[in-house]
C-alpha cells in the first residue's frame, strides 16, 4: 500500500491529511483574528476610560462612579448607568434608568452603537445631558 502512485495522485489518507491541516491552518487563522480583535476592543475600552478618567472633578461633582471591565467602560450614578461595550471594532452604549429597576444593573432604555471613540463619547455625553437633572 503506497501513499501516491506514479501518477502522483493522492491517497485517501493523504488527502484526509492534508483536509486536517488546512482545517487546523484555518482555526488558527481565526484564533488569531479573533485576539487580535480582542486587544483591539480592550485598547479602545482602556482609551475611553482615560478620557473620561482625566477629569475627576467633572465625575465627583455629578456623583458619577467610573468603572472599566477588559471591554467596558461604565458610568454609573445612583438613579442611572451609563456603559460602551466595545466588541468587534463597534462600541455599543446604553442608558440605564435605576430608578425605575428592580435590579442594580437595570435595563437599558437607550442604545445605540457607535464606530468610532469621537462617536461614542458624542453619545455619552448625549445621554448623560438627559440625564442632567438627576446629577
Amino acid at each position: 500500500m503506497t501513499r501516491t502512485t506514479v501518477t502522483g495522485r493522492l491517497s485517501l489518507r493523504q488527502a484526509f491529511d492534508l483536509e486536517i491541516h488546512r482545517r487546523e491552518d484555518e482555526r488558527l487563522a481565526r484564533e488569531e483574528r479573533e485576539r487580535a480583535q480582542q486587544e483591539t476592543d480592550h485598547a479602545a475600552a482602556t482609551a475611553l476610560y482615560d478620557i473620561l478618567d482625566s477629569d475627576p472633578g467633572f465625575l465627583r461633582d455629578r456623583g458619577l462612579k467610573l468603572e472599566r471591565t477588559r471591554y467596558a467602560v461604565a458610568l454609573d450614578h445612583a438613579a442611572f448607568r451609563l456603559r460602551a461595550y466595545f466588541e468587534a471594532g463597534e462600541v455599543s452604549v446604553s442608558s440605564a434608568d435605576k430608578r425605575t429597576a428592580s435590579t442594580p444593573t437595570a435595563a437599558p432604555r437607550k442604545q445605540a452603537v457607535a464606530t468610532s471613540m469621537s462617536e461614542a463619547l458624542e453619545i455619552l455625553a448625549q445621554y448623560l445631558a438627559d440625564e442632567a437633572p438627576s446629577c
